[in-house]
């Protein structure tokens, strides 16, 4: 997200290359040496609310004066604020160590056909305030399915491997529907620490104190779709990811697909275009992303990101691996020395200890 809040930095970067042309055509020896690029920081929200059970998350920073490092702040002490257009609200509690607020597990739950907006104070009395979105239920998969394949192009036979994952549904008659795709893979594991050992084929490790999950997402695959052309009618084959050869298990994927609004499709698909951006000479500089989020008490300030209000329809899969041929891409083995203390297994973006609902091994 820090590279859609860089229109000034992107510009920065074209003075760079051309000024840099400029000086190696004038000179083979003289240093070029570019000013630093600062901006002001500004407010950059993640967050939305779903048709699904809470609690839901709304996570705060604040972009880093590039003179320095380019790095997000988290911002602390705001009062956060999710209301509807019937008068419900909740304000969200901070989570520790700060810049992530959360709704109570029973608190306020996005229903279809209604509209939600965030409003949110700083400790700086700066107030921000989002567009109303109206919540859209999403379509039912219809199907979810895979297909094995064998491509090229890998270090190895193992890596050319893989299952590629699809979904069928059905486009609602009315028009203006829009779609994102999530995906999340979980693996059990006995390991909740592992280090390198210098000149060895294996990992050191220890073990978790209880049943631990490892979480698997892709944070960059952006994956959109609406039915300008195809309203009300069947989307097939939508490609949702590709499972890798790295083991004979079953691989538990669990898909979600989104129901967004027109605005949240194009703040989306912006984004997919800034990710997509090679970083090359001749590649679009970077330009700021346009949220629906403004600042209520001083206009002229900045804010990035975007607080949606999204409608869930959600399937599981269990990838059946043992068709791959040959030895799987295996990872090096953990080698876990006993005895040994144990690791807790936290509840993170990576790592969860509370099983997964549609689990079955």
């Amino acid at each position: 997200m820090r590279k859609a809040t860089m229109n000034s930095f992107g510009k920065g970067i074209w003075q760079y290359a051309v000024l840099l042309l400029m000086a190696l055509v004038v000179s083979c020896i003289t240093e070029f040496q570019p000013d630093r690029v600062s901006i002001a920081t500004s407010l950059i929200v993640e967050g939305q609310i779903t048709d699904q059970a809470g609690p839901y998350t709304v996570k705060l920073t604040r972009t880093a004066d590039y003179s320095y490092a380019s790095l997000n702040l988290l911002e602390t002490g705001a009062v956060v604020t999710i209301s509807d257009n019937l008068g419900n609200k909740e304000t969200l509690t901070e989570q520790s160590p700060g810049g992530t607020y959360t709704t109570a597990a029973n608190g306020i739950r996005g229903v279809a056909g209604r509209s939600y907006k965030l409003t949110i104070q700083t400790k700086a009395g700066k107030q921000y305030e989002s567009e109303a979105e109206v919540l859209q239920a999403a379509p039912p998969i219809t199907k979810l399915y895979y297909e094995y394949s064998i491509e090229s192009g890998g270090v190895n036979f193992a890596q050319n491997q893989g299952w590629n994952v699809y979904i069928d549904t059905k486009d609602p008659e009315a028009p203006g529907n829009y779609y994102k795709w999530n995906w999340t893979h979980y693996e059990f594991t006995a390991v909740c620490s592992t280090k390198e050992i210098t000149g060895q084929s294996y990992l050191s490790g220890l073990g978790c104190c209880s049943n631990c999950w490892n979480i698997t997402r892709c944070y960059t695959c952006i994956n959109l779709s609406s039915d300008v052309n195809i309203n009300g009618q069947a989307i097939s084959r939508q490609s949702i990811m590709r499972v890798p050869y790295k083991s004979t298990s079953k691989y538990y994927l669990e898909v979600q697909q989104q129901a967004i609004s027109k605005g949240a499709y194009e703040f989306w698909k912006s984004v997919k275009g800034l990710v997509s951006n090679t970083g090359g000479l001749f590649d679009a500089a970077p330009s700021t992303v346009q949220g629906n989020l403004h600042c209520i008490n001083d206009p002229a300030t900045l804010v990035y990101g975007y607080f949606g209000a999204t409608g869930i329809a959600e399937q599981y899969i269990n990838v059946d691996r043992s068709t791959g041929q040959g030895t799987p891409d295996l990872d090096p083995p953990v080698v876990i020395p006993t005895p040994s203390p144990c690791v807790v297994c936290e509840n993170s973006l990576y790592r969860t200890p509370i099983q997964p609902r549609w689990w079955q091994f």
